[in-house]
Formats: structure tokens, C-alpha cells, sequence
């Protein structure tokens, strides 16, 4: 069938904006031919450093005929508000149809042609990109992320009619900047397309530049007995920025490597889009660098290293000015300047949060294994290295350079690891400190943060959260999750708001929503993580096991028909709570039928067995005692009429289910887990 394909070519698409570029263009299409209505069989989006592509698949030449429907005014609706209609619909009284006491216009609509449709597409396509930042050029008032060359617009062969002021539409492109001919090539459809791009220099697929990158660079690094250090984020953006990627593999200056590891990747990444290199089996550097060239040069790439490998050299030099400069001054001597730095108009200085976070560490460092004093001095030192050339030239190594400054000056390494890490995590990605010291540091600097500006009225509102305190949250949860620690939030939080009295409940309740957005992530039913919070608990390892426990027992048969039984209990005993107060009863007639009776014995044994399971965490052990609750709550109401004429026999039986309703609650609320 019929295909559609649409090139928007312009300067160069920071990295960056490019894959979500793709993606809201194959979204505004598929919105845009969704209101038309023609059918499609698929829509595929590309993005690369000059061009947008979109492809669609199986259009129909002609938009289907269709009946459309308006609905109008009432019956009996008043005349003015009938005219108005009539206008508005383009058509007469007498074409009315009325259906239960209101009128509808039907209309009989001839399908357009699919190329007009695509045209009007196409145009609101460029009017309404929804870049993140955008410009004008020239005399026109057209907004794009940069200036917007030429559009290739071909259906079916032929050039779409499409008007987009300023920029010529139709079915020519260009290949690369400087390597491909120097005239446009002609496409009429996406495999001319890709074909003629490719002869012309130019890889349009992302995923097809970055397997280029990988394979020639593993290539050129094993060649030379080494290997290349993986950054993913990296070969993103510097696939982002070649349309004919070409790695080039460099050396740099062997006395480089006397600078810590971080500093020396991190200056290739920011200043140079360099990929390190290491030798192979080791996580020591080697003195080399990678590069990824947009053109193919005779030599190999020989001079474009050599000029790469002078610039970086010129950047590490300054590294190492810093590196030198930087522990000429002790750790502690830099507080002072942190003393003149805010930290935020209503929190205070720098300094101040410092001596929080000292405070809060010591606090803390007990509760999680961790020696007072050493968590103390770690927090103390933690923000220092915001004052160091190194962390001013790169501020991603906070926290990195403080660690080995402290080391340099003779900290005890806890301490030096401690403000190493106490950022940590960073993100999903990033490992979570586990040393005690470090735990306490980490876990004192975001309670810090969470509590102090909730206190001044700054807790995230919908996508608004400035100061990350969902991070943060979520870095405390994952800290205390995945060292197994058996502390409680509550307490953590009182201890973060002793200063501040007001903001802890508040921060418990934010704790809570995190936690359960993280468990839902990792696949727990949102229902049994309600289900869970409800009993109040705020040890989250505990919660984690009960949740896991929950999600075992309730996939099996005696689970799924003691959650059945519990919601008839729990439905019988809030209609019998609506009604007048009931007798306390007689228990000594619990005899007849034999089904109640089994039920009052099950509860008996079963009830020190869930107690006892509880209380040793035995999460299992507590579900199987439960499960031994089924075949008897199944045979009462099977067998047994709750509702008796008898008051006091009435009044047992209630008694009974409330009783199996208490001992599953002991578990969890059972009236929040769907099923």
C-alpha cells in the first residue's frame, strides 16, 4: 500500500533533543491521522544530527467515506438555539434526525484524498513541534530547534502539497555535511531513502551508528591489547552528533594518569566527548583516549588525534593545576568559606547544613552499626570540597574530590569513604553506600534535606520537585533496603526534626508514597502494598518481606478462597453494624452445627501459631497458619446459617467471622487487596 515519508532536515539537533524528538513525532502523526481517520498499518520516527524522518506504512489513497453525526439541541429547544445549530451543522431542518427527544444532524461525508490530509499533517506538524527550546532566523516568524532547511514530503511516489513559509517542500535531500556529493539527491520512497543516504554518507538508524561505534571502537581498542570503558549515557550523545561515525583510538601524555581515574574520565566526557580507555583486565587507565570523528579521513584519523590529544592535554594540564593546588588546603580549612555560601534564603548557609548533618550523622551512626565519632568528622567534611578549584571546574565530583582530599590529609579511610559517598545513590543506577559510616553520613545528609525543606513549605507538588527530594526519599529507602537495615522511619525522621519540631509526619507520609511507588516498580500489586501500609509498620525490610510473603500465599488456592471468605465476613459484619446493638451471646453454646465448632478450634490453634509466627518474622510460617483457616471458614459458610433467629447463636456467629477477621488483620488489611 501507498507510503508517506517526511524528512525535516536542518542544522544540527542537539544530541540531547533527539530521541524524544522522535518520539513526539511519530506521536503527533499518529495523532493527527487518528482525527482523519485514514487507516495505517505502522508509523516508525527517526532521529539524527540534521534531520527528522517519519515513515507511515499502509495508507489508503483515498480517505474512506464516512457518516458523521453532530448532536443538536432537544426537543422543544428554543428557536433561537435551533438556528444556531442549523448554521453551525450546514444543514437544513428537514435533514434533522430526532432520537429520544433530541436531534442530530447526519451528515454523509466523500473521503478526501490521503495527500491533502498529509499535507494539513504535515504543516501542523512543523507549527506545533513542541521542542524544548526553539528559534527564529532570518525574517521569518517559523520556530524550530534550528533553522529548518528543506522538507522531503512524497506519498505514494508523489510530492505532498504541503506549504511551510520559508522552507521548500519536496523530494530532494542532502547527504553528509562534508563527505557526501555536493547536490541533493532525489527519494520518492523509504528505501530509495535510506539507500541513497547511505551512498550519500549518512546512517540514519541511532541504534545502527551506535553498533558502529561499539564494534570499531572494541576493534581498535583489542587491536592495541586494550579495552574500552563502557559510558552509556555517552555513546548516546556521540551518536547524537555524527551522521557517519568513524572512532579514532588516540594517546595522551602517560603522566596524566598520576590524576585520579574520575577526574581524567570526567574531562574527557565534558570537555571532549572522549571515551576512555583501560587496560585490558584492569581498572587501571590506560594513556589513550577514543574519539568518534564524523568523517572518514586518508590518514586514519593520524592528525585528528594528534590535535585531539593536544586539547586534551591542555584540559588535563588545568586538572592537574587543580589536583595540586586543591590539597595545599586542609579539608577543615575550607569550611570557613562555606560560612559565606547560602545554602537557601530560609535554611541558612552551607555551614549551618553542615553542622545538621553532624549532628544527624552521630545520631544515626549507632542505629546503623557506625562509629559516632568517625560518622561526626565524615559529615563535618562532606560539603568542604565545594569550595576546590576541582569541584568549581567540575561539579559532578563533589563528594568524589572530598574523598580523596581526606585520604591525601591522613583521615581515617571510613571517613574519607564516607565523604566519598555520601551522595550516593545519585540515581537508579548507582550503588548505595554500605560501609556503616558511610550509611550514616548518606542517610543524615538526605534526611536533612527532606526534613528541612518540608519544614519551610517546600514538599514536591505533581512534576514539581526542585530540590530532588523524591531522590532523596527514594536514596534513603534504597540505602536501608539494600543494606537489610533494621531501623525505624519514624525515628529517623524524629531524629532529622528534633531542631525543627513540626515536619516528621509530613516526611513519614512522603516515605510512605515513595516507598510504595518503588515496590510498585519493582512489580508488587499496588493493592497489597495498601494493604501492608495499612498496619502502620514503618520497618521497611519487615514491609518488604510481609509484602513478598502476601504475594506467595495469595497465588495459591487457600489464598485466593480465604480472601473470598474474608470479604463475605467483612460484608456480613458492616451490614450487621448498621443495624441495632447485638447480644453479647452465650460462648459455651459454640457446639452446632459441627461446622462452627471447627471454625472456634481453628481460630484457637491458629491463633498462637500467627502470634508466634509474627513475632519471628517468620512471614511464611504466619501465611500457612492462615491457610489452615480456609477449609473450616469454607465449611461454616457452607453449612452454617449466620443469620439465626436464635440472638445469642447470632451474636457467636458474628463473633466468629470478627474473630477471622482479626487474625487475617494481624497479616494485613484484607479489605484493601482486590479479588
Amino acid at each position: 500500500m501507498p507510503q508517506f515519508l517526511l524528512e525535516l532536515f536542518s542544522e544540527e539537533i542537539p544530541a540531547r533533543m533527539q530521541e524524544q524528538a522522535a518520539r513526539d513525532l511519530a506521536r503527533l502523526a499518529r495523532e493527527g491521522l487518528a482525527e482523519a481517520a485514514p487507516a495505517f498499518d505502522d508509523i516508525r520516527a527517526f532521529a539524527g544530527a540534521r534531520r527528522l524522518v517519519l515513515v507511515v506504512d499502509g495508507l489508503p489513497l483515498v480517505q474512506a467515506d464516512r457518516v458523521e453525526e453532530r448532536k443538536g439541541p432537544r426537543v422543544g429547544a428554543p428557536e433561537a438555539a435551533m438556528a444556531g445549530f442549523l448554521r453551525s451543522a450546514d444543514v437544513p431542518r428537514e435533514a434533522l434526525v430526532e432520537r429520544n427527544g433530541v436531534y442530530f444532524a447526519i451528515q454523509n461525508r466523500a473521503g478526501r484524498p490521503t495527500a491533502e490530509i498529509l499535507a494539513a499533517l504535515t504543516e501542523s506538524l512543523v507549527a506545533r513541534f513542541p521542542w524544548p527550546k526553539s528559534m527564529t532566523w532570518g525574517t521569518g516568524t517559523l520556530r524550530w530547534v534550528r533553522p529548518l532547511h528543506s522538507l522531503l514530503c512524497v506519498f505514494d511516489r508523489q510530492v505532498v502539497p504541503a506549504q511551510v513559509p520559508g522552507v521548500r517542500v519536496g523530494d530532494l535531500s542532502e547527504g553528509h555535511r562534508f563527505m557526501g556529493a555536493r547536490r541533493p539527491f532525489r527519494a520518492r520512497d523509504f528505501d530509495e531513502y535510506r539507500e541513497a543516504l547511505a551512498g550519500h554518507y549518512v546512517v540514519l538508524d541511532v541504534e545502527e551508528r551506535k553498533r558502529i561505534i561499539l564494534e570499531s571502537a572494541h576493534a581498535l581498542c583489542s587491536a592495541r591489547g586494550l579495552e574500552l570503558v563502557a559510558d552509556p549515557g555517552l555513546l548516546d550523545e556521540v551518536a547524537g552528533m555524527v551522521e557517519w561515525p568513524a572512532p579514532i583510538l588516540g594517546d595522551m601524555d602517560p603522566r596524566f594518569l598520576e590524576l585520579p581515574p574520575e577526574v581524567i574520565r570526567t574531562s574527557m566526557r565534558t570537555h571532549q566527548r572522549y571515551f576512555a580507555v583501560r587496560e585490558v583486565g584492569s581498572a587501571r587507565l590506560a594513556p589513550h583516549f577514543l574519539c568518534v570523528s564524523n568523517i572518514e579521513s586518508a590518514d586514519g584519523g593520524a592528525l585528528i588525534a594528534a590535535g585531539n590529544a593536544r586539547v586534551l592535554s591542555a584540559r588535563l594540564e588545568d586538572a592537574r593545576f587543580f589536583w595540586e593546588e586543591d590539597r595545599k588546603v586542609p579539608l577543615e580549612a575550607r569550611l570557613e568559606t562555606l560560612k559565606g555560601v547560602t545554602f537557601h534564603a530560609q535554611l541558612g548557609t552551607l555551614y549551618q547544613r553542615v553542622e545538621r548533618i553532624e549532628a544527624l550523622a552521630r545520631a544515626i551512626a549507632p542505629i546503623v552499626g557506625g562509629d559516632p565519632d568517625l560518622a561526626a568528622r565524615a559529615a563535618r567534611l562532606a560539603k568542604a570540597d565545594l569550595g576546590s578549584g576541582m569541584v568549581g571546574e567540575f561539579p559532578e565530583l563533589q563528594g568524589v574530590m572530598g574523598g580523596y582530599y581526606a585520604a591525601d590529609q591522613g583521615e581515617p579511610p571510613a571517613v574519607a569513604g564516607a565523604v566519598r559517598d555520601h551522595y550516593r545513590p545519585q540515581g537508579p543506577g548507582d550503588a548505595v553506600p554500605t560501609e556503616p559510616v558511610s550509611v550514616a553520613v548518606a542517610l543524615a545528609d538526605k534526611l536533612d534535606m527532606l526534613v528541612s525543606f518540608f519544614a519551610i513549605g517546600q514538599a514536591p507538588t505533581g512534576s514539581r520537585d526542585p530540590f530532588a527530594l523524591r531522590r532523596a526519599a527514594l536514596g534513603v529507602i534504597r540505602i536501608i533496603f539494600e543494606n537489610g537495615l533494621r531501623v525505624s522511619l519514624a525515628a529517623l525522621a524524629v531524629l532529622a526534626d528534633a531542631a525543627r519540631s513540626g515536619p516528621a509526619p509530613a516526611v513519614l507520609a512522603f516515605f510512605a508514597d515513595r516507598l510504595k511507588v518503588a515496590l510498585r516498580d519493582q512489580g508488587r500489586r499496588h493493592d497489597l502494598v495498601d494493604a501492608v501500609f495499612a498496619l502502620g509498620d514503618d520497618d521497611l525490610v519487615r514491609i518488604a518481606a510481609r509484602i513478598e510473603a502476601l504475594t506467595v500465599f495469595l497465588a495459591t488456592d487457600d489464598g485466593a478462597n480465604l480472601l473470598a471468605g474474608y470479604k463475605r465476613a467483612a460484608n456480613i459484619l458492616a451490614a450487621e453494624a448498621k443495624k441495632a446493638d447485638l447480644p453479647t451471646g452465650d460462648p459455651s453454646r459454640v457446639a452446632e452445627p459441627a461446622e462452627e465448632a471447627a471454625l472456634h478450634d481453628a481460630l484457637a490453634a491458629g491463633r498462637p501459631r500467627i502470634d508466634t509466627a509474627l513475632a519471628a518474622e517468620e512471614f511464611a510460617a504466619a501465611m500457612g497458619a492462615l491457610a489452615a483457616l480456609r477449609a473450616p471458614v469454607d465449611a461454616f459458610f457452607e453449612k452454617v446459617l449466620v443469620n439465626a433467629e436464635d440472638p445469642d447463636v447470632r451474636a457467636n456467629r458474628l463473633r466468629l467471622l470478627s474473630r477471622v477477621q482479626q487474625e487475617m488483620s494481624k497479616v494485613a488489611d484484607f479489605s484493601l487487596v482486590s479479588g
